[in-house]
């Protein structure tokens, strides 16, 4: 016999009820003693542990415990060799504690030789798996308790709670409502422990209402239910009623937990609950909590959740303790509100102080130097992440990718996704948005190609990219198939997918596809009503837009200030002043009046229709102006032939320290045109350079039509023909133009053959070329020219105007054609209708001749 088998038989075996004797007791002691600490422990207490049963239960647990599992296992193969493992006391104490250390093998071998189990070895052995995830041996050591059990026994609280959580980790709807059912015939609803569990089981299951319910029905409620029953409503986005319990909560005196606070502010924080987490945070600060690293976390990343960037940093800063999740928090949020060289400066740091940043705080670092373009910085933090061995992970090789493309290193991006192995969908969208952002779009459809090649479901995000691709190629075809394609996916219904089908189907010229989309969707946002809103502008059905309008103000959507540039614009387009006045004064009613979009709009509406004085007072009242407002303004007193104001704003631009883009210089070129100012338009032209803009078609355009318009046909024609690319046709259209009004032919015809080679079907080259034969008598060459637009199945479209009658609201803006070859026409239009009926009269007599 062993030597602590000796000891402990020294002493006088005396019986103790439920199967614990004082030699048991002294065993466990003494072989506990092998660590001195707990044998002077015991000693010291003997008289005091050895009074009644439970201090003697209570000490051994205390005592077993704090073993490691070797030492455990040398105790239990004492207590075989001692013959105590028949003792239901030990055998229960052991379970517990082997299932403390991760042991269920041994933990369950103990159980399966008991030969005589209560409650609570079965309660221990089933909480044991439900602690450690292994759900299904819970329920079917449940079920055998169950058949084990005589007439007027059963389970206890503690099983019964055990297993109703199984069922909710499971998902098991049905068990777990049938286990509620026993609850209540066994007379367990109103045990905490219970209640608590059915309250997480219906949480998990997404029925909050019966969760609710099971609360409101407890007499007792323990800090634990408080916490499931608020947990529950944070997991489906309910703040204000878990913020609410939390005030019924605080009212009884129940003290939340730092979990209780964390969850709440976290549900504000996924719906930018700003007076909510304001308040937790009051909360917070006088209980003393601010200084619990979790809170602080969780505090941090509230407010920068929901924008407040200082006030997050002042958080940060009162942390007397701070860890890796804090500093990642900072930088992540940083991030998310286009921080960027916050987070850089953090990230610095961080690093100065000796602290390995995780892979969220590198993937993060990585955006923001992507952000800014950074690219040596961000070399630098790519070589940072193979210091810290997060190199290899996906997130922040998609982090990688990300920022190589976005610095304009796309070869980089290729060799880092290249090398990843294994692909997945987020590496795939990673480096097709990095193919689309050096519109590489052809390369970007490869790709695609390549990952449905490899089985890999496209996700939401390699629709919203393709798509966009696809409008910008302007493929008709191309976006077809992906709509097929997201309907074959489950994306179709997607709201971000159907604006941008919407888009996309406008862009190609597809409008009836467009507002088809439109039309199937049972749900629609103010961004799909925008959306369909510059569909119909795009397409010039200017009339149509301003008729969606009246529709999406039946709807119960809100417009915002997209919605009203769409509206001035189609405004502008239709020249109608009465229109733009209505939609400027909903504008002012509803605050929108300072937004820099709605202004520059505006700036532009009143210059289309005329009204340059407004134009002036629109641009003088702005207060922050952007590049697009002295944009619009340099234009308006270009299309005025104000070409000394709009060189006069450019100047005041440049002297407020604005860079121009292209956008600007086509006003100022244009300003020149206009007024035959060849000398400053040229210098204007080649200044650009020193702006870092490379000249566009748009902008050949305006110098062709400025030497033609001062008679340098030749300079002009010299000037084409030297262009660094390739001449649109638009650009010989406009050096045809001129040749029109000098009269010049054989330019004129070299001109126009130009043109037609490279956009047949277009007539205004046809026309142009037309007029001037026409100006010179010469009939049969603008017969030819007729025949041969029929052969080549070119036609003119029918140009468009607009009248307002009695500058009335109440009576509409109504249309009339202007056909080609029309010579009525003038004679027509000297007559003023001044009602519907006769202006419906006179367009039947135009139409007619």
């Amino acid at each position: 016999m062993s030597k602590l088998c000796k000891i402990s038989c020294k002493f006088e075996p005396k019986s103790i009820k439920n199967g614990v004797t004082q030699s048991c007791f002294r065993f466990f002691a003494v072989s506990s003693s092998l660590s001195s600490s707990h044998h002077r422990f015991e000693e010291e207490n003997y008289p005091t542990i050895h009074r009644n049963r439970r201090t003697q239960r209570h000490y051994l647990s205390k005592l077993l415990f704090t073993l490691s599992a070797t030492r455990y296992k040398e105790i239990h193969t004492q207590v075989i060799l001692c013959g105590f493992e028949s003792n239901p006391f030990l055998n229960n104490i052991l379970i517990q504690s082997y299932s403390i250390r991760g042991c269920l093998d041994y933990a369950r071998k103990v159980f399966d030789k008991m030969p005589k189990r209560d409650m609570i070895s079965w309660s221990s052995v089933i909480t044991m798996y439900t602690q450690n995830g292994v759900y299904d041996e819970s329920l079917l050591l449940f079920a055998e308790l169950r058949r084990s059990c005589k007439e007027g026994e059963g389970p206890n609280e503690f099983v019964l709670a055990s297993v109703v959580s199984c069922c909710g980790r499971l998902g098991s709807i049905v068990k777990g409502e049938q286990l509620h059912c026993f609850v209540v015939k066994a007379g367990f609803d109103q045990f905490v422990y219970v209640g608590t569990s059915l309250i997480d089981f219906y949480s998990k299951g997404g029925d909050v209402g019966a969760a609710r319910r099971i609360f409101d029905g407890l007499l007792v409620k323990s800090t634990a239910t408080w916490t499931a029953i608020i947990a529950a409503c944070v997991n489906v986005g309910k703040s204000e009623i878990s913020l609410q319990l939390l005030r019924n909560m605080l009212e009884i005196d129940v003290v939340p937990d730092n979990y209780v606070v964390s969850s709440i502010l976290g549900a504000c924080s996924s719906l930018e609950y700003l007076k909510g987490g304001k308040e937790i945070h009051g909360y917070v600060l006088r209980r003393g909590a601010e200084m619990d690293v979790t809170v602080s976390n969780v505090l941090i990343d509230f407010y920068m959740k929901c924008g407040k960037v200082k006030t997050a940093r002042s958080v940060f800063d009162r942390m007397e303790v701070k860890n890796t999740i804090s500093w990642t928090t900072m930088i992540s949020g940083y991030m998310q509100n286009s921080s960027d060289w916050e987070a850089i400066s953090m990230f610095r740091d961080l690093n100065s102080l000796g602290w390995m940043l995780d892979r969220f705080a590198c993937s993060s670092v990585l955006i923001s130097c992507g952000s800014v373009e950074a690219l040596e910085l961000g070399r630098q933090v790519h070589a940072y992440t193979v210091k810290a061995n997060v190199d290899s992970d996906d997130f922040v090789k998609n982090s990688l990718i990300d920022m190589y493309a976005k610095c304009n290193s796309f070869g980089d991006a290729r060799k880092v996704f290249d090398i990843m192995g294994d692909h997945d969908v987020i590496s795939y969208n990673a480096i097709i948005e990095g193919c689309l952002m050096q519109n590489r779009l052809y390369e970007a459809f490869d790709l695609f190609a390549e990952m449905r090649d490899n089985l890999i479901l496209p996700s939401l995000l390699t629709f919203v990219s393709l798509l966009g691709a696809s409008a910008s190629l302007f493929s008709l075809e191309l976006s077809k198939q992906l709509h097929g394609l997201t309907i074959k996916f489950g994306f179709s219904a997607d709201m971000f997918v159907c604006s941008i089908l919407i888009d996309v189907y406008s862009k190609s010229s597809s409008i009836e596809d467009a507002r088809q989309v439109f039309i199937e969707m049972n749900e629609k946002d103010i961004v799909v009503w925008n959306s369909m809103l510059f569909g119909y502008i795009q397409q010039c059905e200017n009339e149509e837009a301003l008729k969606l309008f009246l529709q999406l103000r039946q709807s119960l959507q809100k417009p915002n200030a997209l919605t009203f540039v769409a509206l001035i614009a189609a405004s502008s387009n239709l020249v109608s002043l009465l229109h733009g006045l209505q939609f400027h004064n909903q504008i002012v009613k509803l605050g929108l009046d300072f937004d820099p979009h709605v202004t520059n709009a505006l700036v532009d509406m009143y210059s289309k229709c005329g009204s340059l004085e407004e134009a002036h007072k629109m641009f003088n009242s702005t207060i922050q102006r952007d590049i697009a407002c002295w944009n619009s303004m340099i234009s308006t007193y270009a299309q005025h032939g104000e070409a000394k104001e709009a060189l006069n704003m450019f100047e005041k631009m440049i002297n407020d320290g604005l860079k121009p883009n292209n956008v600007t210089f086509v006003g100022v070129l244009s300003a020149c045109s206009h007024v035959g100012l060849v000398k400053e338009g040229l210098c204007h032209f080649y200044s650009m350079a020193g702006y870092g803009i490379e000249p566009e078609t748009e902008h050949y355009v305006c110098i062709v039509s400025l030497l033609g318009r001062a008679g340098k046909l030749v300079e002009a024609t010299e000037f084409i023909e030297t262009m660094p690319i390739p001449p649109a046709a638009i650009v010989w259209r406009s050096l045809l133009s001129a040749c029109r009004e000098a009269g010049h032919i054989d330019l004129g015809k070299y001109a126009a053959s130009m043109a037609i080679s490279i956009d047949p079907k277009d007539s205004g080259s046809y026309i142009l070329l037309s007029n001037i034969y026409a100006s010179k008598g010469m009939w049969i060459n603008v017969k030819k020219l007729r025949e041969k637009m029929d052969s080549n199945g070119v036609v003119k479209e029918k140009g468009c105007s607009w009248i307002e009658i009695n500058n009335e609201s109440s009576i509409a803006v109504e249309r009339f054609l202007l056909w080609f070859g029309s010579g009525a026409l003038s004679n027509q239009t000297r007559y003023k209708p001044e009602t519907v009926d006769q202006y419906e009269l006179l367009l039947q007599g135009i139409c007619s001749e």
